[in-house]
This record gives structure tokens, C-alpha cells and sequence, in this order.
């Protein structure tokens, strides 16, 4: 029997793959009215596995555990137990346990800010074990190795993967082929082949997957409105500009090694890149201005912003070219001033320049992305209201006019004020009561439908991003045949569409 093939019979009882069939079946053999208000029988929940339990994968926990569709089997993390994370605050990870656990002085006696697989474990048996009273409950698992996760559970639905980067792929794609369900944080992948490799795999196991970047943005469609009316004319530009990063950014990579700490599997955690000495600056948070190991600002934020505007306004071709500067860097050796090549980390700040073709329903536009406090100059609509750009935000220029909106399209507004007023036909947008972001992938993976946060309509975002950090490595230009997947101006960059995958973990 294949791999993909165990516990079938439950997997399509809650309706994996199966069709609204199998769907049907899973909502009507158990009455909810018999059962009580808000009850699931065990045998109707999705289990799931949470890969990372880092100061995201614990933040985000919460979401699962309190949604009734879902039951947490399993935890992963190549760390044990640690309290040396970076986070944006010194005690959220812990009041935000201490909320959901209903328990004000939990954690009272850490020290710092925790992780590790111990402590996901102990936060999910603590909450089931005062809220889950049907009989279900029978602990959590936790593996250090996520391939020994993949062999052992064999009643597992879905995982959540809340790790670095540069494992997203890999393990989505391991998890595939077994016929589970995949759901990540952003990006897919941080290399442009392993992405599209990722989506393909997605096409042929036909399991569901959803990207969490993915959010209903009601103001994307007013904003889609008002170009479709014309309001700003033909659409010519996109621009969007974070702050980000928020962690630190280092020039190139440390010169000297570290020992490993106690309970932290260094090779594991490497997983598919190349060995090198371990070092606190790769790891937790940290790891995104990477180029092995992270994709950088766009990549953290780009995805947030990007993923539901492209959904929304039709975009579902990839750029045909991409250009992208980055902060330089100097040192002094020998008391002489020297540039910094830096091959291994993202710059302190950049900013990146995409040409998209005509969509179904756009003119031919570029996009424009900055971060690390780069951003657009007031364009004159704004000086005349005596105002200036935000330190985030999203803005399209037609050949008419501007929109100006908050980062995530929030806010929009037709710039100057006075074309705003005397725009007739002026909108507001709906207001949709926000959901839980399991809601909108339990949802999928019962129904059997796609979620609209699928893998499969997210291949645009994913290349635009991954194209970019290629045209930043690059240091220039470069023009892309999406149909052949190269770069067809300049061949040696074609070696940063690919991840040169380590010994055992390469990808079959």
C-alpha cells in the first residue's frame, strides 16, 4: 500500500480529496444538534501537526487550538527548549500562552523569551486538558526530526508549517507526497524552481494547501473598482513600501564558530543547505536576511500585501523582468575605507522593479517594492493636501490619477482630497467579520474545495518575489521566460533560481 494511501478510509470520511461526497458524509452521519452547540465529534476533527514552535508557530497557535474543526496531534521543532528568541516584545509570546490558557501566571518563572518543541507540547496538553473532555485527548507527540513525524503519524491530515524558510519547500513537498494537507507560512519557498516545484506537486497530489498570507481584503475590491471605472485612468504603476526589517541585518557571514547549544539539532535545522559552523546569527528570527535561509523583507511582507491584491485585481502571470538595488556597505582594513561585497545577506534596504505583461483585465504595469525605510517621494496630489507618505503603504498610479491605501490596501483613497469629493460615484467597502485563519483551510480541506489561499493560484506572487531576490544577487537586470523557467539575459544567474540541495536531502 502507498504511503499516501494509509487511514484513507478517515482521511475520506472528513473529506480529503474525495469531493463533496465524501463531504456530505462527514457533516450529516453526526448530527451537531445531537451533539450540543459548537461540538465535533473526534472522529470529524482534522488532525494536524504544527512544524516550528518558535515565537510565530507559538503566537499563532491559539488559532488552532480554539477552533473546534481541528485537533493538534503533534509538535515539531529541532530545538528542545530555549528562552533565547527575539521577538517584538519581552513578555508577548508568554501573556499571549497565559490568555489562551486562561492561567495568569503561567510561565512565571521564565527567563527571557521561550521556544522549542517542549514548550509547544506542554502549551497544547495544557489547553486540551481543560478543554478537551470527550475521551480524544490522549497527549501531543513531539519530534525533534519532521521526517520521523511524517513516518510515525499515520492518522495525520494536515500540517502547519511555521518554520524558516528555506524548509517550507522541502517539507510541503514530503508532506504531499504522503497525501497530506499543507499549510505554511509565507513564502512557499524562498528559491523560484523549488516554489514552482511545490505548486506542481500540489497539482498532481491533489490535497488541499493554503498559503497564510492569504486574507478576504474587502478593500482591494473597492480598490479593483475604481480602476476598472477609470477613475486614475489606465493603471501604469504599483508601488509598496514596508519599514521591514525588524531583525538584525548582518553584512556577511560570521568569521568564527560556536557551540552548538545543548538540545539544538544544528544539522537538522540546516536541513536541505549546505553545512557551515553553527552561529547564533543564523537562527530564529534571524534567519530571513539570509539569502540560504530566508527571502528577505518582500518575502516577510511582500506576500501579506501582494498574495490578495494580485488575487483580487486578476494577476496570474509572472514578470517578464525584474531590477532591484540594494544599501552598500563599507569597512576599513588597515585603516583604508573598502567596499563590502556582500554575497550572503540582504541589504539593510532595498528596493525592487518588476515589468508585468497586459492581464486579462490590466494594461501592461510595473511594480515597484521598497523596504528598510525606502519608499516613494509625496507625489504632487499628496503636497497639495499638505501631506506626506507613511512609512508604509500601497499606491497605484494611473495616467489620470492616484490611490493611495495603508500597507495592506486599508484606508484607500483617491489622491488629491478635492478628486475624492468630487469623484460621483465614490464607494465605501464592505466590512466582513473577520474569521479565524484556520476557518478559511479547515473549511477547504472538509469541503474538498480549493481554499482561495491555495498554493495553486499563489505561482505569480511566488516567482515575482523569488525573481527579485535573483535580480538583486545578480546586480542588474534580468529578463524571464517563464514558459522555460530562465533567465534569458544573463545565464549565470540562472544558479539563483535553484538551491544547490545538500547530500540526503535532495528533492526526487
Amino acid at each position: 500500500m502507498k504511503s499516501s494511501e494509509k487511514h484513507i478510509d478517515r482521511r475520506n470520511f472528513i473529506g480529503k480529496a474525495a469531493g463533496t461526497a465524501a463531504s456530505a458524509a462527514a457533516f450529516s452521519i453526526v448530527p451537531r444538534s445531537v451533539l450540543g452547540k459548537g461540538y465535533v465529534p473526534p472522529s470529524d476533527r482534522i488532525t494536524v501537526a504544527n512544524i516550528g514552535c518558535g515565537t510565530q508557530g507559538l503566537r499563532e497557535m491559539p488559532r488552532m487550538l480554539e477552533n473546534p474543526e481541528l485537533q493538534v496531534v503533534a509538535v515539531c521543532d529541532v530545538n528542545k527548549y530555549s528562552t533565547d528568541y527575539l521577538d517584538w516584545s519581552p513578555n508577548g509570546i508568554v501573556n499571549g500562552i497565559r490568555r489562551t490558557l486562561n492561567e495568569p501566571g503561567w510561565g512565571q518563572f521564565i527567563n527571557g523569551i521561550p521556544g522549542g518543541r517542549d514548550i509547544g507540547q506542554k502549551y497544547v496538553e495544557d489547553y486540551y486538558s481543560v478543554n478537551l473532555k470527550d475521551g480524544s485527548f490522549k497527549g501531543v507527540n513531539a519530534y525533534e526530526d519532521f521526517r520521523e513525524l511524517l513516518e510515525k503519524e499515520a492518522d495525520l491530515d494536515a500540517i502547519k508549517l511555521m518554520t524558516p524558510d528555506h524548509h517550507h519547500g522541502w517539507m510541503a513537498i514530503a508532506a504531499m507526497k504522503k497525501g497530506i494537507h499543507v499549510i505554511t507560512h509565507k513564502p512557499i519557498s524562498n528559491r523560484l524552481a523549488e516554489g514552482r516545484k511545490v505548486i506542481e506537486t500540489a497539482k498532481e497530489t491533489r490535497v488541499k494547501t493554503h498559503l497564510l498570507a492569504w486574507r478576504d481584503k474587502p478593500a482591494y475590491r473597492l480598490i479593483r473598482d475604481w480602476i476598472t471605472e477609470g477613475v486614475i485612468g489606465k493603471l501604469r504603476e504599483i508601488h509598496n513600501w514596508s519599514h521591514r526589517p525588524v531583525w538584525p541585518q548582518y553584512q556577511g557571514k560570521p568569521q568564527e564558530s560556536k557551540p552548538t547549544p545543548d538540545g539544538f539539532n544544528w544539522q537538522l535545522w540546516l536541513g536541505p543547505e549546505k553545512d557551515r559552523p553553527y552561529h547564533p546569527h543564523y537562527t530564529h528570527n534571524v534567519f530571513r536576511g539570509w539569502f540560504d535561509f530566508g527571502g528577505g523583507s518582500i518575502a516577510d511582507m511582500g506576500h501579506y500585501s501582494m498574495f490578495p491584491l494580485f488575487r483580487t485585481l486578476g494577476i496570474t502571470s509572472s514578470p517578464v523582468s525584474a531590477k532591484a538595488y540594494g544599501t552598500t556597505y563599507r569597512t576599513t582594513v588597515n585603516n583604508v575605507c573598502r567596499p563590502v561585497d556582500n554575497k550572503e545577506a540582504f541589504p539593510y534596504s532595498c528596493m525592487y522593479k518588476f515589468q508585468f505583461l497586459q492581464q486579462q483585465s490590466l494594461p501592461a504595469f510595473d511594480l515597484y517594492w521598497y523596504d528598510g525605510g525606502m519608499k516613494p517621494f509625496a507625489p504632487p496630489e499628496l503636497e497639495e493636501d499638505g501631506r506626506d507618505i507613511a512609512a508604509e503603504g500601497l499606491m497605484f498610479v494611473g495616467d489620470q490619477g492616484k490611490i493611495l491605501a495603508g500597507f495592506q490596501g486599508n484606508s484607500p483613497e483617491i489622491i488629491p482630497a478635492r478628486k475624492m469629493k468630487a469623484y460621483a460615484g465614490v464607494k465605501t467597502f464592505e466590512e466582513v467579520e473577520a474569521e479565524r485563519r484556520s476557518d478559511t483551510w479547515s473549511r477547504a480541506i472538509k469541503s474538498g474545495e480549493e481554499s482561495p489561499g491555495s498554493f495553486l493560484y499563489a505561482g505569480p506572487v511566488t516567482d515575482m518575489i523569488n525573481l527579485g531576490v535573483v535580480a538583486l544577487r545578480a546586480g542588474k537586470k534580468i529578463e524571464f521566460d517563464s514558459a522555460s523557467m530562465k533567465i534569458t539575459n544573463d545565464e549565470s544567474a540562472n544558479q539563483y533560481l535553484h538551491r544547490d540541495y545538500r547530500e540526503g536531502w535532495e528533492l526526487a
